[in-house]
């Protein structure tokens, strides 16, 4: 297993996993049925998709993210809109570790270190 920045991370496909899927259905659900606006809950959820493929096109362009840091830059982190999308840059995919609201506490984001 390599350094991720001197690997081409740009041909890995992103894989999402299950706790970033269940933050979208919650983000998603919450727009939609907490603040009654489900064409804004469908908008949200198209740009937090599109932000998925803008992170496999380059996964380096998006910034280290501060509370997991590990010296090989594995975290990293891509806004969308008011919400963080944590990222980890594996050698075989990049892969989507959650979704969590930028004003919620970085603490919180610890729990992605054990997303698989």
């Amino acid at each position: 297993m390599g350094n991720p920045e001197k690997e081409n991370p740009a041909n890995r496909k992103v894989r999402v996993s299950l706790q970033a899927l269940s933050d979208i259905d919650q983000i998603t659900g919450y727009i939609a049925n907490v603040n009654h606006q489900p064409e804004n809950a469908i908008k949200v959820g198209n740009r937090i998709f599109d932000t998925f493929l803008r992170i496999e096109k380059n996964p380096l362009t998006f910034p280290e993210c501060e509370s997991l840091q590990t010296k090989k830059k594995f975290y990293r982190k891509a806004l969308c809109q008011s919400w963080l999308i944590i990222f980890k840059i594996k050698p075989e995919e990049i892969l989507i570790l959650g979704i969590i609201h930028g004003k919620r506490k970085p603490s919180r984001l610890k729990t992605y270190k054990k997303v698989k």
